[in-house]
């Protein structure tokens, strides 16, 4: 697995995984400095199994703990995933 780039513009964001040509996003926008949403995941076929989407909310995560801002989980993805990990949840306001 090729890394984990976080891209910011403004007050949207996205993480960023580049393979062979194709991207795998996760999107996010900056309501606050504590508050930010999870708006949209996407993995391309290419990724599918590759654990993608998972190493970006990783970073994700790992982030918000570090920057001291929650997470709105508003992509069903994110919001499925936080479920499975009860470890994760000081980073989501939910």
């Amino acid at each position: 697995m090729t890394e984990v780039i976080r891209e910011v513009s403004g007050s949207k964001g996205r993480y960023v995984i580049r393979q062979n040509g194709e991207e795998a996003q996760m999107t996010y926008s900056i309501t606050s400095p504590t508050l930010v949403i999870a708006d949209h995941t996407e993995v391309p076929e290419a990724f599918r199994g590759t654990g993608a989407g998972l190493a970006m909310l990783t970073q994700f995560v790992a982030d918000a703990r570090a920057e001291g801002f929650k997470i709105m989980p508003l992509c069903p993805f994110v919001n499925a995933t936080r479920k499975k990990h009860p470890e994760w949840a000081d980073v989501f306001a939910a």
